[in-house]
């Protein structure tokens, strides 16, 4: 059996390094599938243990030239500043050197003042003496660049390696030929190109990693929300220990503004929770003895005690952090394109550049340091880094979004699929509706006002734990009416209940309960009955001394958003269906308060025939994504092209759902979706400018404008140019941080 882990890597500079060890790791005996996230700077790969170890698929990735380690949240975060730090320093130490060259080498043509611009002798050994450093700086991109060409598996930094060794070795060649007395000037070297070509590079790199690091700010942000530390009692103390060493079963207790730091249920106390972090929902949510609360969330007003239920990784945070690092760590359908093109992109352009330099040479008959320079140019302006980007960074904040929004996104392949949908099958119970009986109607047949019918049914059914029962004590006690005592009662099993109140006989229950009881049932209450019945509601009738004095009917109620969530579908063009096993009447009923057409019901199904229906759909050629709660309709979401479980508080980590509402609330589905399409618009864009620049700028380099324009594209623009490209594609993918929901 395979097993998975997820290891760090460090040195990779670009989209094919990611596709090198990618491919790598995928020849070894028992490692039977490998995921390179060039952005994230992360591997996850699945290996057989009998065939293969962690510690020599890390030696595989270390003898490409990169380092491997043992994913560990903190670490990664450890390892990304310490790299942003690393090349920071490098730039700007690169840069000390860099203007004095640009200011020795360039700034006669300006008409500056420079020192020795006279004696060529002197002006090449202070040029040499300034762009050492700037390669010794930059040796790591040469290092791992002439490792890649031996490994016939080049990459980015071959192509800096060729080009900037070329100007470098050129231009000490010319050195030599000065300083042993031969008739060349100054302007016959180019230290400042192969100094300043790196110095791009590193400015690229720098902002490219601070750019990346904004990406997974909403991940950091979750990380963040964990305590560090809880208050609870052992021994009868209250005593603050490290949040690691909470054991399930510990009393925690919470005093008002402070983190929640474990999932558990209240044992004492009452207050309001501030979940918003976790759930996307502003509104603090009211807790008592009973209730869950989840870790990370903040306890607003009273002081709360709790046995802890869930510490460490089984957390409800714990899970949805392991989630967003899953999704964010995986690649989505679109990106094998970037990474096919990356694969065989950096072989191809050193191709191109050696047949231009060969053309511009021989054919062309141009001097040999002009060929050098499109040479140059073109193995620099190539960056297949933009490529690797592109993708990867717009999930990453797609996936942070969805977290933000209350909406966990399991895989890059669920988010791009989302956008597809045409159909979208909810469940109906616990889905659409509530999932609990409710009172809708209370109708008074006789003098009695409706909450005294109301009333006289909470009597009977004042400790009943039938749900119609429980429906109408909650309908009670939320009117804040006050039910009286009964005496002798008497429950009839599938018919009602009576007792005495008030000296008289009280009956609430069925048409066939009151009829056995000898109590008439009028025309008119008999039609009102029917009426009830055909909205798809379950109707008891009360009688009171005798006589039928009202109606109360109960059904499952919508849940909240649930008729808006469909609308907004409808509006967007998705076909919506509902499907449960409740009989047809009923389920067309609830259809028809959502809008659901009644042919888009599917009623009378069991459970284990949900994905047969689902698959039905998608056998017409519908792309649908089935909408339930994760526990019976587990087949159907495997089933569906798109899974989406509702999810709550203490439910996260279901495996069936590829989307999770973690509020259940039903306007995440249309945000969900939304979301889906939004990301994809941003990848296609990222996709078309690295292409487009791409497709441009190697032509440009190659000399295709000088013939006509008399242009020659300079090896240092190249290299800004490239710089630039990765930045402005993660830029692209960070201005998604604007998104706003449909609903």
């Amino acid at each position: 059996m395979a097993i998975k882990t997820e290891l760090l890597i460090n040195g990779m500079h670009c989209a094919s390094c990611a596709v090198n060890i990618e491919r790598a790791l995928k020849k070894t005996k028992g490692i039977s599938e490998a995921n390179v996230n060039f952005a994230l700077g992360v591997a996850s790969v699945a290996y057989d243990p009998n065939l293969i170890t962690p510690n020599e698929i890390k030696k595989i990735v270390s003898d490409l030239g990169y380092s491997a380690e043992d994913k560990q949240v903190d670490r990664k975060a450890e390892m990304r500043k310490k790299e942003t730090e690393g090349l920071k320093k490098r730039f700007l130490l690169s840069l000390i050197f860099g203007i004095p060259l640009l200011y020795f080498s360039m700034g006669w043509m300006l008409g500056l003042p420079v020192p020795f611009i006279g004696n060529a002798r002197l002006q090449a050994l202070i040029q040499f003496i300034l762009a050492t450093p700037v390669i010794f700086v930059a040796f790591n991109l040469y290092a791992s660049g002439l490792r890649s060409i031996l490994k016939l598996a080049p990459n980015m930094d071959s192509l800096v390696f060729i080009g900037t060794s070329a100007a470098y070795i050129y231009s000490i060649a010319i050195s030599l030929l000065i300083w042993s007395g031969q008739s060349y000037g100054v302007k016959d070297l180019y230290y400042e190109i192969a100094a300043f070509i790196l110095i791009f590079i590193l400015l690229g790199k720098y902002l490219e990693a601070v750019t990346k690091g904004k990406t997974s700010e909403a991940l950091k942000k979750l990380i963040g929300l964990q305590a560090k530390t809880a208050r609870v009692i052992r021994n009868g103390k209250e005593m603050n220990i490290p949040v690691g060493e909470v054991k399930i079963g510990d009393i925690v207790v919470v005093k008002p503004g402070e983190k929640i730091p474990v999932d558990g249920i209240v044992v004492d106390g009452s207050s309001t929770v501030d979940e918003s972090m976790l759930t996307g929902e502003s509104m603090p949510v009211s807790k008592k003895k009973g209730d869950r609360v989840i870790g990370a969330s903040i306890n607003k007003s009273g002081m709360l005690k709790f046995k802890a239920s869930a510490v460490g990784k089984n957390t409800v945070l714990a899970q949805i952090i392991k989630i967003v690092e899953e999704a964010q760590a995986s690649k989505a359908p679109i990106q094998l394109l970037a990474d096919r093109v990356a694969q065989y992109f950096v072989p191809l352009v050193m191709c191109i550049a050696i047949l231009a330099f060969l053309f511009w040479f021989f054919i062309a008959g141009k001097p040999f340091v002009f060929a050098l320079t499109i040479l140059i140019a073109v193995l620099i302006i190539a960056c297949p880094c933009a490529l690797g980007l592109a993708t990867p960074t717009a999930i990453m904040v797609g996936t942070g979004l969805g977290a933000k929004n209350g909406i966990l996104i399991k895989g890059a392949d669920a988010l791009e699929k989302a956008h597809k949908l045409d159909t979208i099958v909810f469940d109906k119970t616990g889905t659409l509706t509530r999932g609990k009986p409710g009172v809708t109607d209370v109708v008074s047949v006789s003098n009695y006002a409706e909450n005294e019918v109301l009333s006289l049914a909470a009597v009977a059914e004042e400790g009943s734990e039938h749900p119609i029962g429980e429906a109408i004590i909650l309908e009670t006690k939320k009117r804040g009416l006050i039910a009286g005592e009964g005496e002798k009662y008497e429950a009839v099993a599938g018919k009602g209940i009576k007792c005495i109140y008030n000296g008289k006989w009280l009956f609430v229950g069925n048409r066939g309960f009151i009829a056995g009881n000898n109590i008439e049932v009028s025309k008119e209450t008999g039609t009102i009955l029917q009426k009830l019945e055909n909205e798809g509601k379950t109707a008891v009738f009360v009688a009171f001394g005798g006589k039928v004095v009202g109606l109360i009917a109960v059904a499952d109620t919508l849940k909240e958003y649930s008729k808006e969530a469909v609308e907004q579908l409808k509006k967007m063009g998705k076909g919506v269906w509902m499907i449960t096993g409740d009989n047809k009447r009923t389920a067309i009923a609830i259809a028809k308060q959502l809008g659901i057409g009644e042919n888009s019901v599917i009623a009378e199904v069991l459970p284990q025939d949900k994905a047969k229906k689902v698959k039905g759909l998608q056998d017409k050629g519908k792309i649908v994504a089935f909408v339930g709660d994760g526990i019976n309709d587990a087949p159907a979401l495997a089933q569906a092209d798109v899974g989406i479980a509702m999810g709550g508080g203490t439910d996260i980590a279901m495996e069936t759902g590829e989307i999770i509402l973690i509020k259940g609330d039903l306007r995440d589905v249309v945000t969900a979706i939304d979301l889906s399409s939004y990301t994809m618009r941003k990848i296609k864009q990222n996709l078309f400018w690295a292409f487009f620049y791409n497709s441009i700028g190697i032509p440009i380099a190659a000399g295709i404008l000088y013939p006509f324009l008399g242009f020659l594209l300079n090896p240092m623009i190249a290299a800004a140019a490239m710089a630039f490209s990765s930045v402005s594609v993660v830029s692209n993918s960070l201005l998604m941080k604007r998104y706003k929901k449909k609903i």
